[in-house]
Order: structure tokens, then C-alpha cells, then sequence
């Protein structure tokens, strides 16, 4: 498939997938708590159902899922992620984020389009912000040809492949491409919706970390286009 083809992706074949969501499965089902899933459900808006687990719970149960597992490939990440996706449950699409964020050093560019699906599909902060600066992040970081698909994915009339675009830098301190970083949040300053206004600024903020002079500067320079939101995001720790 190319790097950012839309159509969705075909569902490899792995035993390791199969062993995994066996388990997981058969775990969470037993952990499901009724009435902590529809609170849990609402907080979310209802993008999903939910099981009810607590995250300290699910993270208890994820270890023991994976424990005794052979490293994965590529083609088992991908499986995996789009097989949890396959599944109603909210919870297992974080056993799949999480999955690809302990192993995306084993994947490589191939994987940008699942990822892809998986940010567009029932979409919300919960998983698309963890894809973007955990799996996204390394893959652009360990592939620079991918930055031109984030040159796609931040004028994307899909507001999470935006926010996604706009987010992947967050852990790349140094190594920020901070033309990239500016002349996104210089692209959707005007854009009118919450998610993108807020991921500007967080990214603006993130950076601020490494270099704080710089975006006081941007800031500075683009008051006039940024929200206030976005502004006031960007200087929260400045």
C-alpha cells in the first residue's frame, strides 16, 4: 500500500495475533464491570462502548496477556492492531496502542497506513494522541521520507489526521523539525475546532521544553492568526 492510502488495509495473517487476542479476549470479558462501562462510556462521549475495566486493572491484565510471547514482526503489530479495532470494546483498542508503542522500534514504514486507519476510525483524543507521539513520532523519526506525509495529513479535512500531524513531534525535542512544527501550527492557526487549537498549543508547549526562546518568538509573531487557546497552551509553563 502507499504511505497514505486510505483504503483500509488487509488483516494479515499471524499466529502470534491469534494466541493474543485469545487471551485478551477471555480476560477482559471477565474483568467487565456493567455500570463502570456506561459512566466510562459517557466520559467518553459514547465514540465506543466500553468493558469497565480500570486502567490499573487492564494494564495488570495486558502484562499477563503478553507474558511468555515471542517478540512480534511487523506483520504481527499490524494484525493485532487492526484485529483489536475490529472489536467494539474501547478497551481493547488501547491494548493495541499500547502494544505498538512497546514494539514500533520493530516496524517500520510500511506500517504508517494501519496506523493511518487506526486514527481515522471511530476516532477520539484517547487513542489518536497516543498513536500520534508513540507510534507515528518514531516512524517519521526513523524515516524522514514519511514527513511528506504529514505534509498531506495536516491539511487533511479529517481533523485527527491533523491532529495527528500536528502531534507526532512531541517527544522529538532536538531532533523537532521545527520548520514542520511552526508552519503546521501556522497552517491550522485559524482552524475553528477545539482538537486543533489545543494540539497546537500543546505541541508549541512540548517544544518549549527544548526551546523556549523559539516559541515565545513564534508566538509573538502569530498572535494575530492563533486562538487564544492555542496561545495560551503554547506559554502555560513559559
Amino acid at each position: 500500500m502507499q504511505r497514505n492510502d486510505p483504503r483500509p488495509p488487509g488483516i494479515p495473517r499471524s499466529a502470534l495475533a491469534d494466541t493474543l487476542l485469545d487471551r485478551l479476549t477471555g480476560a477482559y470479558a471477565d474483568a467487565a464491570d456493567p455500570v463502570r462501562a456506561a459512566a466510562m462510556a459517557a466520559y467518553m462521549k459514547d465514540v465506543s462502548p466500553f468493558l469497565g475495566i480500570p486502567t490499573p486493572l487492564r494494564r495488570e491484565l495486558s502484562k499477563a496477556v503478553t507474558k511468555d510471547t515471542p517478540a512480534p514482526r511487523e506483520a504481527d503489530c499490524a494484525a493485532l492492531a487492526l484485529r483489536c479495532w475490529t472489536l467494539a470494546e474501547r478497551e481493547y483498542r488501547y491494548f493495541a496502542v499500547d502494544y505498538l508503542r512497546r514494539h514500533v522500534s520493530r516496524c517500520s514504514s510500511a506500517l504508517l497506513p494501519v496506523v493511518r486507519h487506526l486514527v481515522v476510525t471511530d476516532p477520539w483524543w484517547d487513542t489518536v494522541d497516543l498513536l500520534a507521539a508513540h507510534t507515528v513520532g518514531p516512524l517519521v523519526a526513523a524515516d524522514p521520507a514519511l514527513k511528506a506525509v504529514m505534509d498531506e495529513w495536516i491539511g487533511d479535512e479529517d481533523l485527527w489526521l491533523a491532529r495527528t500531524a500536528l502531534l507526532h513531534q512531541l517527544r522529538h525535542k532536538d531532533a523537532t523539525d521545527t520548520g514542520r512544527l511552526f508552519g503546521y501550527c501556522r497552517r491550522q492557526a485559524a482552524h475553528p475546532d477545539f482538537f486543533i487549537r489545543k494540539a497546537i498549543g500543546w505541541s508549541l508547549r512540548e517544544y518549549a521544553r527544548t526551546d523556549p526562546d523559539a516559541v515565545r518568538a513564534f508566538v509573538e509573531a502569530e498572535r494575530s492568526r492563533l486562538s487564544p487557546l492555542s496561545v495560551r497552551e503554547a506559554l502555560k509553563n513559559l
